[in-house]
């Protein structure tokens, strides 16, 4: 059975807004192994919409681009994704697929196919897949900023009981951005 992983930015006040955080080369190459290493990355349709077109237009056009931005949007061009979403009315992506479907049924299809790992991202799809307890394994790349603002991880998440989770490694970076990966119990 595949795993389900959820990987996000954040800062240290639990701010999930992109444009809050401390871009570095080693945040990005954390990233970039972890999109690498999937084989099906899952997406809402705002996630899916932040990072295509932009990623897969510098894969193809990587003039004046750093080289942890090129070999991030090398690897995300190169992956299957799965986009959930009513209202999309089609993908720019080449390996893209619109699912309709009720979510938990359609993750629960895919975590029984054979392949390494699901990778999601973002906070809609992410916070109902934890509600309906589907994520086995947490990415928190936390970076050390307090937005004050912006949108929070698992705003309006109601769980029937507290998720406990443990904490199975971490990874300090020279920015003292922190990574941590944590196991579902």
């Amino acid at each position: 059975m595949r795993k389900l992983i959820y990987a996000i930015n954040l800062t240290i006040d639990g701010c999930c807004d992109h444009t809050k955080m401390i871009p570095e080369v080693e945040m990005f190459e954390f990233h970039t192994d972890l999109v690498r290493n999937a084989d099906l990355l899952v997406y809402g349709r705002k996630t899916y919409q932040l990072m295509v077109p932009y990623w897969p237009d510098i894969a193809k056009n990587p003039s004046g681009e750093t080289k942890a931005d090129i070999e991030f949007a090398q690897a995300f061009d190169s992956k299957k994704i799965i986009v959930f979403s009513k209202t999309l009315d089609k993908a720019e992506g080449k390996n893209t697929e619109i699912v309709r479907t009720n979510l938990k049924d359609e993750i629960l299809k895919l975590k029984q196919e054979q392949g390494s790992y699901i990778l999601t991202g973002g906070a809609d799809i992410p916070s109902q897949l934890i509600q309906l307890g589907l994520i086995d394994e947490y990415h928190f790349v936390v970076h050390p900023v307090i937005a004050g603002e912006g949108r929070r991880l698992l705003e309006g998440i109601s769980l029937e009981e507290k998720l406990q989770i443990k904490l199975v490694e971490s990874k300090t970076f020279k920015s003292g951005t922190v990574a941590l990966h944590y196991l579902k119990q």
